[in-house]
This record gives structure tokens, sequence and C-alpha cells, in this order.
């Protein structure tokens, strides 16, 4: 199969006939073969009766409903396990995203040689102060704490090489990151393309302000997962050295003081408070480090690493 569309959604029953249609009158025009991947996140309007109508006319459509709303993250991470495609698409379910857009994206994973190839929505329709504007300080801290340097992290629509689909794992809200996700699972080359951006049509957004916590969570684990996964002690470690060494030194300068002059006293000095409590939490960050190690050594899967096996000169 050259191409598999993968799509979450949550209440959008208005937009999904014109969306499928749409993407396969581009699919034949270009003569690909497809599959549209249509993922239920607990819709509560007719959502899932009209993919199965859709269903019912076109073999190439399919669907997955989830029981309840897992968010699009769990909807990506189902829809990614099930493509059969070569090439993997995602896009949003509400015509902001143009599927026209396409074959360029396919040529530029199989022709062009990248992983991953993210959308950028350089000229946006969403309203400036609540869209915009964070848009604009989560992409500027996401492209300098991961280095890949991409305008729009959070844009629906892009392409995924297969392989790079199948080995990333999206959950919590980190269907923003999966540029990140990719590149710490060893997919360096990753692209980016200017896409039409369209005027919401039906409905309305389903994210709210909460978007503007988790996102930022969430990065910042990626990140840490990403760098110290596999060797937590070596941050857990060295922050617990560096505070257990603080609270040794500042104990034996009270000492010191107090074997000079022995009328002192210790325990009514702020050192001394201060000396106690970056002792104990430099032993705890160091035994949280040693047990991290410990479950990143027995953990399956520890040693599954990517391979890419490759024959001939």
């Amino acid at each position: 199969m050259d191409i598999s569309v993968v799509i979450p959604l949550r209440d959008e029953e208005e937009s999904l006939p014109e969306l499928a249609d749409w993407i396969s009158r581009v699919m034949k025009a270009h003569n690909f073969s497809y599959e549209i991947i249509f993922i239920d996140d607990g819709s509560t309007d007719n959502s899932w009766r009209v993919i199965e109508e859709l269903r019912s006319r076109d073999a190439n459509i399919k669907g997955i409903k989830f029981q309840r709303n897992y968010g699009k993250s769990a909807g990506l991470n189902e829809g990614f396990r099930a493509a059969g495609g070569d090439v993997v698409i995602t896009m949003d379910a509400d015509l902001q995203d143009n599927p026209d857009e396409i074959p360029e994206l396919r040529r530029l994973i199989l022709e062009d040689g990248f992983d991953l190839v993210s959308g950028w929505k350089k000229k946006r329709y969403d309203n400036t102060l609540t869209k915009n504007i964070p848009s604009k300080f989560y992409n500027a801290t996401t492209r300098w704490m991961s280095g890949i340097k991409l305008h729009d992290f959070n844009c629906g629509l892009k392409a995924y090489r297969r392989n790079v689909a199948k080995s990333i794992e999206v959950y919590g809200e980190m269907h923003r990151y999966t540029p990140v996700l990719a590149k710490w699972s060893g997919y360096k080359k990753i692209g980016e393309k200017v896409v039409t951006h369209q005027a919401r049509k039906y409905g309305k957004s389903k994210f709210g302000i909460s978007r503007f916590i988790n996102g930022p969570l969430d990065l910042a684990s990626i990140m840490f997962v990403g760098k110290y996964g596999k060797r937590p002690m070596h941050f857990f470690g060295l922050l617990g050295s560096l505070f257990f060494l603080l609270g040794i030194g500042l104990s034996v300068y009270l000492i010191i003081k107090k074997i000079i002059d022995p009328a002192s006293t210790l325990t009514d000095k702020p050192g001394f408070y201060i000396a106690l409590t970056t002792t104990i939490i430099g032993v705890q960050l160091f035994l949280s480090g040693f047990i991290g190690e410990l479950i990143s050594r027995n953990a399956p899967g520890r040693n599954s690493y990517l391979i890419e096996k490759k024959t001939g000169f």
C-alpha cells in the first residue's frame, strides 16, 4: 500500500464526508493505493455512524472507535499501529488541513529521503491572541530544547516513513512533539513544508486552555526521557552528588567553627539547617538515580535499539 491517512477525530460528523471524498479524489488522481483510518476519540455526536456509512461505500475507509475520550495522542498511536502504507500521513478532521498536499509530502519522504516531514501553516486563520502568540512561543522553546529546526511542531498535517510511525509511541499530550520522538528514536532527517491552512468550516476547536499547561510539561518529560531514559544515574546521581558535597562541606565548616569557638552554638544558625537539608536531598537524589538504574536495566526491551540493516554496496 502506498499511503495510510490517519485521522483522529472527536465530534466532527459534519466534516467527515467532505474530507473522505476529498482525500479519495486526490488518491485516485495520482493512482495511489491507500487507506483512510478514522479514529473516533469518544465522540458524542454521530461521527461513528458517519464513519460506518462511509466504510459501507468505500472499502479503503477504516475506523477505530474508543469507548471514551482518550485524547489525540492515543488516537495517533492506535492509527500508527494499524497503518499499513509505506508513507503514513496524519491530518486533522476539521478540514483545516488540505489533502492536496499529500502527493508532495509523499514525494519528500520517498524521493528526497526524509524520515518525517512536518507541515508549516505559515499563514493561519486562527485567533491571534489565543493561538498564534502561544504557538510561536512554544515552537521557539521546542526548537531551542530539541535542536529540531521546525516552525510549527503542532501542525496536524505530517508525513512519516512507515518505520518511523511504527517506532514511536505517542501518549499523554505528545502528539505535539512527534518530531522530537522521532529524533530520539534515531531518525534525524526531519523536514518541513509550507502547507495551506484553511479556516474551520464546521464545529469548534476541541483544545482548551489546558494545552498551555500540559504542552510544556510533556516537552520537559520527553526531553528528559530521551536523554536520560537509559541512564538516569547520570542525571540524579550528578545532582545528588552536588547537593551531598555541598551539605558535607558546610557541615565541616560548621564543625571547624565550633572547634575554634566552643562557646558558639550550631543549632541556632541557618547554616546548620541548610547543611542538614542539602545532605538529605543529596542522598535522596542519589538513591533515586540508583533505583532508576535498576528499573532501567530490568525493563523489557531495554536493549532494543534502532538498527537499519543494509546489504550491498
